[in-house]
């Protein structure tokens, strides 16, 4: 890249997230690392305003966290009677209506859902701890790239509660059903090895190595043309739920799509 993202000025700066934009490369950083990037409505609020903030010209986003962990899961506050201030409690949000319940968890679910835009791919950056909401954060992006020190958790099921961050879809996805439980259940660590072994992380290397390694992939990603990649992106991510058939019969319509643009017959 011809200059790094943390030195430009922030689009989005609040909450315990900051946006930059660097021509292509998007970069979304956790910036609360006295807190361990611990997560609340209000850093959820500006995550999905930072998916609304980023301009056309983004092929790219790097979402990364400050310090030694990506993310250590949901802010301790909000599991305490009083929950955060101006904040609705765990004991509040139980009281609401059906309706009104599941609308406040879909208003929560919205921070992990742009990541997977077929106009994108977004890269997870995960170092140390990143548990519950924050593996959940990672699962929500296309691809990651992990430090050896990573140590993924999914502590919902542990407290009583269920991962309901947009995590188990991804989950059950990357690692199978029968693991996805295990991992879920448990409650327990994966490791870097694991993660990579199970096709939980695309790539494992030294916590030194973290930042240039996103930075090389990002730059391959960009080598590609960018209708292409979300041509094959889109395919890919439906793949799972067609039939061999309409596979081949959505992979005829996109390829001729993409002869067309490329003999410049598109219309």
């Amino acid at each position: 890249m011809a200059s790094s993202a943390q030195d430009l000025g922030p689009v989005l700066d609040k909450d315990g997230v900051r946006l930059t934009v660097d021509d292509a490369i998007a970069t979304v950083t956790l910036t609360n690392p006295a807190k361990r990037n611990a997560q609340s409505p209000a850093l959820w609020r500006a995550l999905t305003e930072a998916g609304r903030l980023l301009p056309g010209s983004v092929r790219v986003v790097v979402l990364r966290g400050e310090g030694k962990s990506f993310s250590a899961g949901l802010d301790r506050q909000m599991f305490t009677p009083e929950g955060i201030e101006g904040e609705p409690s765990f004991i509040d949000l139980a009281r609401r209506d059906d309706a009104t319940l599941d609308a406040t968890i879909a208003e929560y679910q919205e921070a992990f859902t742009w990541w997977r835009r077929s106009d994108i791919v977004s890269i997870a950056a995960v170092q140390g701890h990143a548990i519950g909401a924050g593996f959940q954060l990672a699962l929500a992006c296309d691809l990651r790239v992990v430090a050896d020190d990573v140590r993924f958790a999914m502590r919902e099921t542990s407290l009583g509660l269920v991962p309901d961050l947009t995590g188990t879809h991804p989950l059950v996805g990357l690692v199978g059903y029968a693991r996805a439980l295990e991992i879920c259940a448990t409650g327990r660590f994966v490791t870097a090895e694991e993660s990579v072994n199970t096709g939980l992380a695309n790539l494992a290397v030294p916590a030194a190595d973290l930042d240039a390694a996103v930075q090389d992939l990002a730059a391959a990603l960009l080598a590609a043309p960018r209708d292409a990649v979300i041509e094959t992106k889109s395919l890919l991510r439906g793949a799972q739920n067609r039939t061999y058939d309409e596979q081949r019969t959505a992979e005829r319509a996109s390829q001729s799509r993409r002869l067309r643009d490329l003999a410049g017959l598109s219309e």
